[in-house]
């Protein structure tokens, strides 16, 4: 680095240490350097640039409104490259990412959006059905079913069958194998990506891989073939769909978006329901307003109305605020040298804009450390203080269904059953592949509520 360029105070640790905080202590990791460099730090590359992580307003708005072309994103995404394949909206940059971004993001809001909401309610109550009152389960396990069942239906368009059942379990089988430590690190050390046959570790990410992209190519040659108008499955949406040119996705196109979706919307929405229902049962004030609002609404309230909720909604806002699934947006690579924050940085400077330094600042956020969904009904929140799904050209397009997700799926259970569990002690995030989650052990009990004079009472 020549000395025309300011950067950020620089963090000093070696990069092998550096690197297994950052895998096994992620918000320590933050907490840590933010205490002793400030929310904005340098970190010190093997090739002799830099990476300088952003967590100022000021900065993450100069950063997200860039223009696109002095900032180059979809490198920042490699390390999921083995998973969505080189089609996927999340590792494209540029026109080929704005081209993609435009054709996938309609069955995402509006009308389409909300159709899917009674589906969601649906999935809800059946999962939570095959609770036994008292009996200890994974809260965890019971959201992934949700959520898998959910983009399935919404996303693939499978209701039942055969199908349906052997990508469910190759989907699970593949997420929980990506979960275990050995796994979450060899994502970020392509030294430990080897296959050596199925029964090695990578070998073993990589067939079952194999083995959902099968299906996958089942399924979309039948959906061709089928070529049913009246069909309103995203699937179906982006195979009917057409770029400016009249051109159509291509399978391969195809294939890598439904694996963005299915593990950009299933995995990170599951673990934000999961910390939802840790805060609802840790803070009984909490439940009992939301219980209130959710009461008073009335029993068979449209989905549409109880998406709407004031409260509802900004306790999944808090949770999303507070452990945010994944700790940092997309990150940018410097095209030129630029100014950002007040520093300098030089051409190929990586820059990091971190949601969670920024969902703990002071200045924006009192008591950062506390769970307070009144925060969100006090005042509104920019795009630069608050961030859960990324910012700018990158934020992501379910934004909105995973939020519509999440309240339905709360106030379906929430109405119905008092969740609660059974080691009381507080929790804080581990790593489960590239998301941050509760830890996967945690164990809930439920019990039918009772309604009597519209009051809620848990039996």
């Amino acid at each position: 680095m020549t000395s025309n360029y300011n950067l950020p105070p620089t963090v000093e640790m070696p990069i092998f240490l550096r690197r297994m905080k950052f895998i096994f202590q992620p918000f320590q990791y933050l907490e840590q350097n933010a205490q002793l460099y400030g929310d904005t730090f340098s970190l010190p590359q093997k090739d002799g640039s830099s990476t300088v992580y952003f967590g100022q307003p000021e900065a993450l708005q100069q950063i997200f409104t860039a223009d696109p072309k002095s900032l180059e994103t979809g490198r920042g995404s490699r390390i999921l490259r083995f998973l969505v394949g080189d089609n996927s909206v999340l590792l494209l940059h540029g026109d080929r990412h704005q081209r993609q971004r435009k054709l996938l993001t309609p069955p995402f809001h509006g009308d389409r959006m909300r159709a899917y909401g009674m589906t969601i309610c649906e999935i809800a109550q059946q999962v939570s059905d095959e609770w036994q009152t008292e009996k200890p389960f994974n809260i965890r396990e019971s959201m992934q079913e949700i959520t898998l069942s959910v983009i399935l239906r919404a996303v693939f368009g499978l209701d039942e069958g055969n199908r349906l059942q052997k990508i469910r379990l190759k989907i699970s089988s593949l997420l929980d194998y990506l979960s275990s430590p050995l796994l979450s690190a060899g994502m970020f050390f392509p030294v430990l990506q080897k296959d050596w046959g199925s029964w090695s570790p990578w070998g073993r990410v990589l067939y079952l891989r194999q083995q959902i992209d099968d299906l996958i190519y089942d399924l979309i040659e039948q959906r061709r073939a089928e070529s049913n108008p009246n069909r309103e499955d995203i699937l179906s949406l982006m195979m009917s769909a057409r770029y400016e040119d009249g051109g159509e996705m291509s399978n391969q196109e195809l294939r890598d978006e439904l694996m963005t979706l299915l593990f950009a919307g299933h995995e990170t929405t599951a673990s934000a329901l999961t910390w939802a229902f840790y805060w609802v049962d840790y803070l009984p004030e909490v439940r009992e307003k939301l219980l209130k609002e959710i009461n008073d609404l009335g029993e068979n309230a449209e989905p549409n109305l109880v998406a709407k909720l004031p409260y509802l909604t900004a306790v999944c806002q808090e949770t999303l605020r507070i452990y945010p699934i994944v700790p940092s947006a997309t990150p940018r690579i410097a095209s030129c040298s630029m100014e950002i924050g007040g520093y300098t940085l030089p051409k190929g400077t990586w820059i990091i804009p971190s949601i969670y330094l920024a969902h703990y600042r002071e200045e924006v956020y009192s008591q950062p450390q506390q769970f307070k969904p009144e925060r969100f009904l006090e005042r509104q929140f920019s795009p630069y203080e608050f961030f859960p799904f990324g910012g700018g050209n990158r934020r992501c397009i379910g934004l909105a269904f995973a939020m519509h997700e999440m309240k339905l799926v709360l106030a379906t259970i929430l109405s119905q059953y008092e969740v609660s569990r059974i080691d009381k002690r507080p929790l804080k995030p581990v790593r489960r592949g590239l998301t941050l989650a509760t830890p996967a052990g945690m164990k809930m009990v439920a019990k039918p509520i009772k309604k009597v004079a519209n009051t809620p009472v848990a039996v």
